[in-house]
């Protein structure tokens, strides 16, 4: 199982990417645990400068907008 953290202050952008990456695992049949994150300081621990960001298993691998569906696939694939 995958621990994705969506990094972000709880805004509608960082709300849809957490929902995006759930729907998108469901249909891949991938399993996560998503869990928002809206700790600046645990945000800042990335050094994520915008948000939303994705972390995967510790490791940022987005920043700065709501990830395309493509590339969700191939994060939740990695």
């Amino acid at each position: 199982m995958k621990k994705i953290e969506v990094l972000g202050t709880g805004c509608k952008k960082c709300v849809n990417t957490a929902e995006q990456i759930e729907a998108v695992a469901d249909e891949l049949g991938i399993e996560v645990e998503v869990e928002k994150v809206t700790d600046p300081a645990a945000i800042m621990g990335y050094k994520v400068m915008s948000t939303p960001a994705v972390a995967i298993d510790g490791t940022l691998v987005h920043s700065g907008s709501v990830p395309e569906r493509d590339k969700i696939e191939t994060m939740l694939r990695a």
